[in-house]
């Protein structure tokens, strides 16, 4: 299946499930069963021809509708959909009808030619520099940042270069990579006759079954002169056995090699000296200058040492699990004989990279119930029991075990809470909080809520204000906004402990502020702050409470990798009333008819958003595109409303007056950049209108959705894009589907790779050399129970030192050195 492995049987075993359970649309442990096969098809497998995979999208496309089709409809879907999976893995699965490739015949790589590389016996600290034999190969490396033989070992290929299947010329298939043996039929060396300085080679090979022309184009005077050019004939004399691999190509003269690599043979059943041809050539990632042999060579000389790798990961770990040894996934990840030796070397070295981010999480949680005790609140009092009172309406059933687990955090340990909420658009995140900060002031404790941006703090800061009023409460807004005399005030009222609640941006971690009894700082939409922003807030009391929220749904896989160390709460519930937005992909003939609904629904006195993204690479471009087009709505299609315009190059000021004339209904349409994803609430507003919907990733999408349907009134969010690309419309049928943030966030996982779902730079996901969040789901969570079991057993790893060294080593890599304490 390549690089992309599909569970052929767990797809047919869904749908047979789903038959004989009567096409219900089951409900399995992650997913409905409509979106595990849409997700599943969504992404055929690479082998796959390419006009059958429309075929895959298009029958994923039908899934992600399942749920507004009659039975028999679904019954049908789900009969076709079997028989095309049927067919589809035997043409998956049958070799072509092409001879089975021969495995050419190698030397081993620990021949003379690889051991003079380096000039004395092997240790795994030695530094290269010491030990290189041939002049500037060291610096080379240091440029890659390896400065011992174990960085060396631990430097992983991105990829392999399949030389190792040996293919009859008459085979050759364009796109393949292989290794062809045959006779020297003639060979010419020749100057080009439209540049003097480029030299043409040309070799042409027979073997039994045809003929094939090899080309390599040899740049500079020194190839230039008629002697250099006999000598290089000389290398490849007519007659002589060959070897050449590289990548099948197509050109107007018939099939060819790409850049060969050329080897000549001694014999007929000669091994190929070469460490390229005949092999599965590794593929490392290069700094600009560093020549890819000069790594391939000195790896090869190193891998004697892997031999001397200890294994930290106990035997009976590797067995329950099915690893193979550290020293041999060394080995076989740089030089495998063959696929399978490939794919258990990256199975294990995968399973290590997850492990020891798990393992560090895990200990991590464990230090620090050890070493830091933290105020206990008391989650029963008076301030709570009014705000109870208050409260003018009834909690979601999730909200209410949310606050349970807050309360148990806060009640029953004396160390410090680590809870992440997560929870979809408007599942009322906010409330949650409350309670959190209630516990705490009433328990005699100073609360903080930080977030991300202005308008984020402000809409918090106004809910806040509400509430704390009616409990009598002071609650103030620090942002970089804040005039200079009401900051001194707050910063005064802070230090003497009559303010109990502050709720701002990153100003709130600046040195002025500091707190007379911080016990809970509570941290929203944390992925995007740094991780030394969040330690300098922390900072500000002694080992506070932390609870950090996020709207931006992520999957498990994600959730582990980043918050392996939290405890994850979910808000899995939204409250009652409010009604699902209706979504739609339109494209440019169908925007009249979308601005006839926004006149429809601005007469019945609601408002509308129209979004434009914005990308740092066409920034200037972007907001050219969204003035230009508030100025064309004002002037031209609805001269007749008051038309806002937000963007992140205005003022702060001006930011404010926009959203504010929008929520007091001054202004009926706010167009804008996409600084209104998060935090805006504006109920009355029902139409969302979003161009070059192509451009956003699915979570963010579903999150500007998100700002509409928050009043008890239908609302829509039109998805206007014009894209033909099948994985674009594929992605925005994900959206009118679906409006459960977990499931899009894994879709667009599964689109786009987890860095752009997080979409920020400061995402904190740690490097990984070889894992994929994507592709290796099942090893992550292997990795994590295996983590458990052995934390279980040994809280400080006290009897596994050589584990406790080695995620000493690789934990503190993943975090960069910043770990938050």
């Amino acid at each position: 299946m390549g690089e992309q492995t599909l569970d052929w049987l767990r797809l047919q075993k869904a749908l047979s499930v789903e038959a004989d359970r009567g096409y219900t649309d089951l409900v399995g442990n992650q997913f409905r069963f409509s979106e595990f096969i849409c997700l599943s098809l969504g992404k055929p497998p690479r082998n796959i021809p390419a006009g059958d995979k429309i075929h895959w999208h298009d029958i994923a496309q039908k899934f992600a509708g399942y749920e507004s089709l009659s039975s028999s409809q679904r019954k049908q879907l789900v009969i076709g959909t079997r028989n095309f999976l049927h067919q589809q893995k035997a043409l998956a699965e049958t070799p072509d009808i092409l001879p089975k490739p021969k495995v050419p015949r190698t030397a081993a790589l620990n021949s003379p030619q690889a051991n003079t590389y380096f000039n004395q016996t092997l240790t795994l600290d030695q530094p290269l520099s010491r030990v290189i034999d041939i002049g500037r190969r060291s610096n080379y490396l240091e440029r890659l940042g390896l400065y011992t033989i174990r960085d060396l070992l631990f430097y992983y290929p991105r990829d392999h270069l399949d030389y190792a299947r040996q293919v009859q010329i008459t085979h050759l298939e364009p796109g393949e990579t292989v290794t062809v043996i045959g006779t020297v039929k003639s060979c010419k060396c020749f100057n080009s006759p439209k540049n003097q300085k480029l030299t043409i080679f040309e070799l042409i090979l027979s073997d039994a079954t045809g003929r094939l022309k090899l080309n390599r184009f040899l740049m500079g005077a020194r190839f230039s002169n008629r002697g250099s050019q006999e000598r290089y004939k000389r290398q490849y004399p007519v007659g002589s056995l060959v070897a050449a691999s590289g990548l099948v190509k197509q050109n107007k003269y018939g099939v060819t090699l790409d850049k060969p690599e050329i080897e000549v043979l001694d014999g007929a059943g000669a091994s190929i000296e070469s460490i390229k041809i005949g092999r599965l050539l590794p593929v490392y990632p290069l700094t600009e200058g560093v020549p890819a042999d000069t790594v391939r060579k000195s790896v090869i000389a190193a891998l004697p040492a892997a031999a001397q790798l200890p294994d930290p990961l106990p035997s009976e770990l590797r067995n329950q699990y099915g690893l193979v040894k550290l020293k041999n996934a060394i080995a076989c990840i740089h030089y495998p004989e063959n696929r399978e030796e490939l794919t258990h070397a990256r199975r294990r070295l995968v399973f290590d990279e997850f492990f020891y981010l798990q393992l560090g999480f895990l200990q991590r949680r464990q230090q620090l119930k050890q070493n830091q005790s933290s105020a206990s609140f008391t989650p029963q009092g008076k301030l709570i029991e009014q705000f109870n009172q208050i409260l003018p309406f009834t909690l979601t059933n999730a909200q209410q075990r949310v606050i349970r687990e807050i309360f148990q955090d806060l009640d029953t340990s004396d160390t410090p809470m680590n809870r992440l909420v997560q929870g979809d658009v408007g599942s009322g995140k906010t409330i949650v909080a409350v309670y959190a900060i209630l516990a705490a002031v009433q328990s005699g404790y100073q609360a903080t809520l930080m977030a991300p941006t202005e308008v984020l703090a402000e809409q918090h800061y106004r809910k806040l204000v509400t509430w704390f009023n009616l409990l009598h409460l002071p609650v103030e807004l620090l942002t970089g906004s804040t005039k200079t005399a009401k900051r001194r005030e707050i910063h005064s009222q802070l230090e003497n402990g009559e303010l109990p609640l502050l709720v701002g941006t990153h100003a709130l971690i600046q040195d002025p502020v500091k707190f007379h009894k911080l016990g809970l700082a509570v941290i929203d939409e944390q992925h995007r702050f740094g991780v030394q922003q969040r330690a300098r807030l922390l900072g500000k009391g002694k080992s506070p409470h932390v609870l950090t929220m996020t709207a931006t749904p992520i999957p498990r896989t994600l959730a582990l990798t980043l918050h392996g160390d939290l405890d994850v709460s979910q808000i899995d519930e939204l409250p009652p009333g409010r009604q699902a937005i209706d979504t739609m992909a339109k494209q440019g003939k169908d925007r009249k008819k979308v601005y006839d609904l926004i006149r429809r629904e601005i007469a019945q006195g609601r408002q509308a958003y129209i979004i434009f993204p914005l990308v740092e690479e066409s920034e200037k471009l972007d907001l050219k595109a969204a003035t230009e087009e508030h100025q064309r709505l004002s002037e031209v299609i609805f001269p007749e409303f008051q038309i806002a315009l937000l963007h992140g190059r205005m003022s702060s000021a001006d930011k404010d007056a926009a959203l504010n004339s929008f929520r007091d209904n001054q202004c009926q349409i706010i167009v804008s950049t996409t600084v209104i994803e998060v935090g805006v609430d504006v109920p009355n507003a029902t139409v969302m209108v979003i161009e070059h919907a192509e451009r956003f990733g699915l979570s963010q999408l579903h999150q500007l959705r998100g700002r509409v349907g928050r009043g008890s009134s239908k609302s829509y969010c039109f998805l206007m894009s014009s894209t033909k690309n099948i994985e674009a419309r594929q992605r925005l049928a994900v959206l009118e589907e679906s409006q459960d943030g977990f499931f899009i966030s894994e879709a667009d996982m599964r689109f786009r790779g987890p860095g752009a779902v997080l979409g920020t730079r400061q995402s904190g996901l740690p490097d990984f050399a070889l894992a994929s969040l994507v592709e290796d789901q099942e090893v992550l969570n292997l990795a994590r129970e295996a983590a458990e079991k052995i934390i279980a057993a040994d809280k400080m790893l006290e009897n596994a030192p050589s584990l406790k060294q080695e995620l000493e080593i690789r934990y503190r890599r993943f975090m960069g050195g910043d770990i938050l304490n």
